[in-house]
């Protein structure tokens, strides 16, 4: 969002991050083996700058990286406030501006508030009863301790998430043993990764169209595979056939097979990508749970066929509060009304950007914008194209505030909820769905809809605003 700003010729913004770093899930996640599952080609931007990426699928520290030269590249440092906690953000309906107040006490006020918190970087750790007995080190993959040494250790790790496929056969020749614990079964893909040279012996303009080809021939793979989850077409068995195919060419013990055997529909969760996993969990010094973990005791997880598993570290790979796209930053608009309370359900915004009742407000990567297959920051880059669209048109004085009308939300609210309902991710539970059932984070059809949809600001779709009063 900075970058288009900056790159349109708005220079009057600032970036507010409770962290005292950039980077994101990038610059939280470090646990070992971290990379992103979506082929760096297209999990780029796609006008940020040419980055050498050592392999198809980046490492974590090459995205951090990225990152980094991309606020060189575009000179966003002096806008960065770093270290700001916002915990609320209020509408001042007298003077048409927001009014943020930081964990310190600062107060900063913005006539255009994004927020742009994510949906994967809240961790979350089960509850389970005995915790506070365990007299081993706990902590998250998202919080990884890497002053505590893994080698000689037996080691849990809990979960078999995206994290826990990157992080398991990452440290099993380290510890002495390691026991996974399964709640279900994962479908895993193959994982097509490769080294790349960086210029390949080539000039730039040829090394630019073999970039530009393969961020194309990935899109379009990726699109291909989206109506088989929204609409259930047959084009998921593919994923399916692939899945199979290195479940019984990896495993060889039809009992271990059985128990990895997934037995939910595919693509109701999150399919994993990962070439190594399988073969990791063969390994005798790692051991497969399947059983619900029951208790924890000062040295061991107890399960429901009483079990008992002696460990000195546990690692918990559970995932994200993902439903929850705002943390714990209170936002209050019109008539005081908190957003979260509107969200009580499930959150809802027109495009995923845009909340009746919030005037100026914006939302980057909100409710329904993730995909389940592909890039999202393609998706990004569409909400960024709408939202820089609606910055210029406030700038031009002929709006003093944008505000999506009611009945232009409840309408695309309606649509989600019927496409939402007819799609594979309705199937299950997963971090797609808000508790109250409802599918919160995932767009049900092709990313090239949602930038068709999203290509222009419609005047329409928003109250009607008298024109902006100058201040000084």
């Amino acid at each position: 969002m900075a970058m288009a700003l900056k790159r349109s010729g708005h220079d009057d913004f600032v970036v507010l991050d409770k962290a005292t770093g950039i980077g994101g899930v990038w610059r939280d996640n470090t646990y070992p083996g971290a990379a992103c599952d979506v082929p760096a080609s297209l999990y780029s931007y796609s006008f940020g700058p040419r980055y050498p990426w050592s392999r198809r699928y980046a490492p974590q520290a090459e995205i951090l990286d990225y990152l980094r030269r991309c606020v060189a590249t575009h000179g966003l440092a002096p806008h960065l406030r770093l270290g700001r906690d916002v915990t609320e953000a209020v509408f001042d309906e007298d003077r048409l501006l927001w009014r943020l107040r930081t964990a310190s006490g600062e107060t900063i006020e913005a006539e255009v508030l994004v927020a742009a918190c994510g949906q994967l970087n809240r961790p979350v750790v089960p509850r389970i009863p005995g915790a506070e007995r365990f007299t081993g080190h706990t902590f998250h993959t998202a919080r990884w301790d890497h002053d505590h040494a893994l080698r000689g250790r037996r080691v849990a790790v809990v979960g078999t998430g995206a994290s826990a496929l990157q992080v398991i056969p990452a440290i099993a020749e380290e510890v002495e043993h390691l026991t996974v614990f399964q709640r279900s079964a994962p479908y895993v893909v193959p994982k097509w990764d490769r080294p790349l040279d960086p210029s390949g012996g080539l000039p730039r303009p040829v090394r630019d169209v073999r970039h530009k080809a393969a961020r194309l021939g990935w899109w379009l793979f990726n699109e291909s595979l989206v109506s088989g989850l929204t609409r259930r077409w047959p084009t998921v068995g593919l994923t399916r056939r692939g899945s199979q195919a290195q479940l019984s060419k990896q495993l060889s013990d039809p009992a271990l097979r059985a128990r990895l055997t997934p037995t939910t529909e595919i693509g109701c969760k999150r399919v994993g990508i990962s070439s190594s996993y399988y073969p990791t969990l063969q390994r005798p010094d790692v051991t497969l749970v399947t059983e619900p973990i029951t208790e924890l005791t000062a040295t061991a997880l107890l399960t429901a066929d009483g079990g008992r598993h002696e460990v000195d570290t546990i690692v918990y790979a559970t995932g994200f509060a993902a439903t929850d796209f705002l943390g714990p930053l209170r936002v209050r608009g019109r008539r005081g009304t908190d957003l979260s309370d509107l969200w009580r359900e499930g959150a809802r915004a027109h495009l995923g950007m845009t909340v009746p009742g919030f005037p100026n407000f914006f939302l980057v990567y909100g409710p329904n914008t993730n995909i389940g297959a592909g890039s999202a920051l393609y998706m990004i880059e569409s909400q960024v194209r709408y939202i820089k669209a609606a910055v210029l048109e406030l700038t031009k004085g002929a709006r003093a505030f944008l505000e999506v009308r009611p009945e232009v939300a409840d309408a695309f609210d309606a649509e989600m909820t019927r496409r939402t309902r007819r799609s594979v991710w309705a199937t299950c539970t997963s971090w797609y769905r808000h508790p109250s059932g409802r599918v919160t984070n995932n767009w049900p059809g092709q990313t090239v809809e949602y930038r068709r949809r999203t290509a222009r600001l419609n005047p329409a779709d928003f109250q009607p605003a008298l024109p902006r009063q100058r201040r000084p």
